[in-house]
């Protein structure tokens, strides 16, 4: 037993040698993160079929509880059986590619096991994918949230499957004397090692994904960071002074070997190598940088030659060349030189992405303030100044203390708050918007509000449908839901409900806002959305200004109301000529 044991730990150390390769390669790293999808699981089918081949390839032949010396078996004798790690690949199969791989696993290592042997051995083929099917099932209920199975519960489960197995040699031996004594020679070094192999097979994994995920968060909190630092320059507008700045903040959060920033004619900006030649005030001459800003694509170069630098002795020797957008149009390129080809990898391609929606955004939220300074719409200007300034600061820290326990909703609450400031510019320079659009906005801030305060807050939207494309002002929703959620609870901490109800007649447009709140004091009810109104909160200058831009928009056709509802809470309701 003590020899069986020693010979199945090296064919155990084959498969885990086998699966810590695969779990470097960064395709097989991809297919794990969509084995939900069916082209990863037939992927993941035929790996771990090759696997499982491989597993009745090398196993070990037992004659008569004798071990006869061979190091491959294409076939054995009638006699014979094999001790070999199939079970330990059918189980993790089905742990990490659920019942369907495990079961397609267990059925290709039936048929090789039969093929290997005779008829006598059919008995292989139901048990192995009996094996799959149950260890898929139990594997199951992780894969819908990027995990895997913890590895003691993998190691009970392994043990368990090579239970199985031994039961199903035991039933269908030719007697129930050599089944028993060829359980004895085989069982204990089989459950131990296909055991211990499982668990240390599902650590590589585990291990391996919990450290891409830690260096995903910290990613996210760099360009979070990053993101801070270059706002207040973007917003000074795409000139040489802030472009510099913002590509010096660039480089040193990114490490790559040059930054270049240019406007749609010149480059504005040039940080690291090659600011010899690559110099700010030249036109932009590079082939490279004409094709993205006449495409409005990213472009990839991946030689000196596709850079195009016309200078000898140019060091960068691949680039990323992002477009940047100011309201849909093109405004410039950010560029992210490298001067190693093999330095430009997909985690780079993801962050230029990442960083040329931020970068945009925080450029269109730059000209967006050089306009406002210009509208003549004085309540436009008042409501822009009730943004709160505090509400970037709070989710940002929220994105930032999410990441520890959830990287792909921080990465969602940041493409919300993407949107939630797209729409803040759009509202800045625009009378009337779409009531769809305004929805959108209202709804990405409730996203970074309800991530701060989860299941606090429980807001119902009831839109006829043919209201999407009326105009109202900008604002108007999201000024009475904030509103609420500020005022009209006071800090409980549960049943807050929002009712917000946009429906329309043959002459207006309705919307009603209601809640149940603890209601608005008389003396207070009687004066909001006329004057300034002091509470602990706020000073209800937003409502002020919703009401009056309804009027100055508006004259006599449009209406604000604010009242206490007589079963508690309150209700505000506006009234404004429908228009498309």
């Amino acid at each position: 037993m003590f020899e069986l044991l020693i010979l199945m730990m090296e064919r155990v150390g084959l498969i885990i040698l086998m699966a810590f390769l695969l779990v470097n390669i960064p395709y097989f790293k991809q297919v794990l993160l969509n084995r939900q999808k069916l082209q990863a699981k037939i992927i993941l089918m035929v790996i771990f079929g090759i696997f499982v081949i491989i597993a009745n390839l090398t196993g070990i032949e037992i004659t008569k509880n004798t071990i006869l010396p061979a190091n491959f078996l294409p076939t054995i004798s009638t006699q014979a059986a094999i001790a070999n790690t199939r079970t330990l690949v059918i189980t993790v199969s089905g742990l990490v590619g659920g019942p369907v791989v495990g079961t397609a696993v267990g059925f290709i290592a039936g048929i090789h096991r039969l093929w290997q042997g005779t008829m006598n051995d059919f008995f292989y083929v139901p048990s192995s994918i009996l094996i799959g099917f149950i260890a898929g099932w139990l594997g199951q209920r992780k894969m819908h949230r990027h995990a895997f199975i913890s590895t003691m519960e993998a190691t009970l489960i392994a043990a368990l499957m090579e239970c199985v197995q031994m039961g199903f040699i035991l039933f269908f031996s030719p007697s129930f004397t050599s089944g028993l004594n060829l359980i004895r020679f085989i069982a204990f070094p089989m459950i131990l090692l296909n055991s211990v192999g499982t668990f240390i097979f599902m650590s590589i994994l585990t291990i391996t994904f919990n450290q891409e995920e830690q260096a995903k968060a910290v990613q996210t909190h760099e360009v979070l960071d990053l993101a801070a630092q270059t706002l207040p320059y973007f917003r000074e507008g795409l000139h040489k002074d802030s472009a510099r700045k913002v590509a010096s903040i660039i480089q040193h959060y990114t490490k790559v070997s040059a930054i270049s920033i240019t406007d749609t004619h010149q480059i504005l900006a040039h940080v690291g190598k090659g600011d010899d030649h690559h110099i700010p005030e030249l036109e932009v001459i590079t082939e490279l940088s004409k094709r993205v800003l006449k495409t409005g694509e990213m472009t990839i170069a991946r030689s000196k030659a596709e850079v195009g630098c016309s200078h000898p002795d140019c060091p960068l020797q691949a680039a990323i060349v992002i477009p940047l957008f100011s309201k849909n149009q093109i405004v410039g390129t950010l560029k992210m030189y490298f001067d190693n080809p093999d330095d430009l990898t997909h985690v780079e391609e993801q962050l230029a992405e990442g960083l040329a929606l931020i970068f945009s955004s925080q450029i269109e939220l730059g000209e967006a303030e050089v306009q406002s300074k210009l509208l003549k719409e004085a309540e436009i200007k008042s409501l822009q100044a009730q943004v709160n300034p505090h509400f970037f600061f709070n989710a940002i820290n929220t994105i930032s203390a999410l990441m520890r326990i959830d990287s792909t909703k921080a990465r969602e609450l940041l493409l919300q708050l993407s949107k939630y400031f797209r729409g803040n510019l759009q509202g800045a320079i625009s009378t009337t918007i779409q009531v769809q659009q305004e929805l959108e906005q209202v709804k990405a801030y409730l996203a970074l509000e309800q991530a701060r305060f989860p299941e606090r807050y429980h807001i119902v939207f009831d839109v006829e449908e043919d209201c999407f494309e009326c105009l109202i002002p900008p604002y108007a929703i999201q000024v009475l839901v904030e509103n609420t959620i500020k005022h009209g609870f006071k800090n409980r901490k549960d049943n807050n409900q929002v009712y917000v109800q946009i429906q329309k007649d043959d002459q207006a447009l309705h919307i009603d806002v209601f809640d149940n709140g603890e209601g608005i004091p008389e003396k207070r009810l009687a004066l909001l959305g006329k004057q300034t109104v002091e509470s602990e909160k706020g000073t209800g200058t937003a409502l002020e200004n919703l009401a009056r831009r309804i009027q100055t928009l508006y004259d006599n056709q449009g209406n604000f109301l604010i009242e206490n509802n007589p079963e508690g809470g309150s209700h505000v309701a506006l009234t404004i000529p429908q228009r498309k």
